[in-house]
């Protein structure tokens, strides 16, 4: 049968380990015989070398040696056999300088040569060692025997049985197994447990779906066009996509750093951040507006999704627009039809001259007015926005006039950022006041707005306040929110280095200035004189 490698995650990890586990105790135990052995050999031969120094030393062995014949019921077999039962010891060889035996378990070879060389105990050295003899294989140990003055008159040879030391080294392979089983089952339902959370944490899925899993995963964070921002329990961002870089204006190093490293104070950070509460926030970024919704992960972490509405924002401020200048037309086609009654009712009345003049004072005043903006801002998206509104404050009662001062003649980089910086300020202005006066001139590259009313004003304390995201005193329309108008004049002003403030108007009412640099590019006189 052929064995089929499992394809679930934890199952593979169980497997592996449960391999790891069972190889390590092998190891181990196998690391622990092989010392064991080598110890227990030791110890025989130590135990051999001792009771042979023992034998050696007694004191009438070496008379009864040099006194009498070598024989089975001698003196010197006698004292041998003694310690040999006192000891259990497998022999006690007692032999002379010859190397002939003189006492052995085995009463036969008494008188024989031993089988094994003694030149080294006769030469007055110690030795121990595993050996073959006549009685089989053995540890063994041999040391000198010598008279009381030291003369080498024989030696004296011990010997341990070796199936003794093996049986010692088999018995404690039970016990030595029994404790690689209990570390072996300790490693396998620690492996179990740990596959088992595995198997949570992957439900279940395989090494391949997992991989599939991921690809898909990053082919889908980087082609969709909602910004994706993974952080982690410290607030460190741990994932960006490519439309969260482009609206954040972050880069991929961006990952691992908290939020505080890469972006810039404000309510942007702290709605990332999860310090604001609540679904669809509205914040400013970069000069950005955008919808910001987090959502809490296990882990205590978060994934926030960014969507941008910008463009949907300059829209609802274009549509505000619209209905307002929609409005104005609707005031100027009732002010029209006035003012043909009254040409009508003139003409009937044959009164000629003054109808003549009344055509004339009303068409030379609409010109005059379109003509002094556009004589005065040179761009026609500004001059446009500036007439507009001017219709649109007539319909509501308010007038909106130009400063004698304004004089913007060059051309603007990005027109339409001046557009939405100085129509903010407009509307917010109309919201509460009857007269506004707009003020727009250059200095060098850096084009300066400034509008002021005769509203309440603004409180010294409240000057910061109302630049912030989300701050505002009047009610949302139906298709966007408020409080992000002057959020975005200072996130604009900003973005060119410049600033945007608010400060009281002498006699009542608000002065709000914005400083844009290098929002121009300076015309050129050519020969003749004339504009480029």
């Amino acid at each position: 049968m052929r064995i089929h490698w499992p394809r679930r995650v934890f199952a593979q990890v169980l497997l592996t380990q449960v391999a790891i586990t069972t190889g390590v105790v092998m190891l181990v135990t196998g690391l622990f015989l092989a010392p064991l052995s080598h110890q227990l050999d030791d110890q025989a031969m130590r135990q051999a070398l001792s009771i042979a120094q023992t034998t050696a030393a007694e004191p009438g062995l070496v008379h009864q040696l040099t006194s009498t014949e070598p024989s089975p019921n001698g003196p010197v077999q006698a004292e041998a056999e003694q310690i040999r039962q006192a000891t259990d010891a497998l022999y006690i060889v007692v032999m002379d300088t010859r190397g002939v035996r003189w006492s052995h378990t085995d009463t036969r070879q008494i008188g024989k040569h031993v089988s094994t060389d003694p030149s080294t105990a006769l030469a007055g050295r110690e030795i121990m060692q595993i050996d073959n003899g006549t009685l089989g294989r053995s540890a063994r140990a041999k040391v000198p025997l010598r008279d009381s003055r030291g003369t080498i008159v024989g030696a004296v040879s011990v010997g341990m049985a070796y199936d003794s030391v093996r049986e010692r080294l088999l018995g404690t392979i039970p016990g030595l197994l029994l404790y690689a089983g209990a570390a072996l089952a300790a490693g396998v339902l620690a492996a179990l447990a740990l596959s088992r959370r595995l198997q949570r944490s992957t439900h279940g899925l395989a090494f391949a779906d997992i991989s599939a899993l991921l690809d898909e995963r990053e082919a889908m964070l980087h082609s969709i066009r909602e910004a994706v921002l993974a952080l982690d329990a410290r607030g460190r961002i741990r994932l960006l996509n490519d439309e969260a870089q482009r609206l954040l204006e972050l880069t991929q190093d961006a990952v691992g750093r908290s939020l505080g490293e890469v972006l810039p104070p404000g309510r942007a950070a702290e709605v990332l951040a999860g310090q604001v509460d609540g679904a669809d926030l509205l914040t400013v970024c970069r000069g950005r507006v955008l919808i910001a919704n987090r959502m809490p992960t296990g882990d205590g972490g978060a994934v926030v999704t960014l969507r941008d509405r910008t463009e949907l924002e300059l829209l609802g401020r274009e549509l505000d627009s619209t209905h307002g200048l929609l409005d104005a037309l609707r005031a100027q086609d009732h002010e029209h039809a006035n003012r043909l009654h009254t040409l009508l009712g003139l003409l009937e009345l044959g009164r000629h001259n003054a109808a003549m003049e009344f055509v004339v004072e009303v068409a030379h005043g609409q010109r005059a007015s379109a003509e002094q903006v556009a004589e005065r801002v040179n761009d026609p998206l500004l001059s446009a926005l500036l007439v507009g509104k001017s219709a649109i404050a007539a319909e509501r009662g308010a007038t909106l006039c130009i400063s004698p001062g304004t004089l913007l003649p060059d051309v603007v980089v990005d027109p339409r950022d001046l557009v939405t910086v100085l129509g903010n300020l407009i509307d917010n202005a109309l919201d509460v006041a009857s007269v506004i006066e707009v003020e727009l001139f250059a200095e060098g590259t850096t084009a300066v707005l400034r509008v002021s009313d005769n509203g309440p004003g603004v409180a010294p304390d409240l000057r910061e306040q109302i630049f912030t995201e989300g701050w505002s005193t009047k009610e949302s329309p139906a298709h966007r929110g408020r409080g992000l108008g002057l959020a975005l004049v200072r996130r604009l002003a900003e973005r060119y280095g410049g600033v945007a403030r608010v400060s009281a108007k002498a006699g009542g009412g608000a002065v709000f200035t914005v400083v844009l640099p290098e929002t121009l590019a300076v015309r050129k006189l050519t020969e003749v004189g004339e504009f480029q």
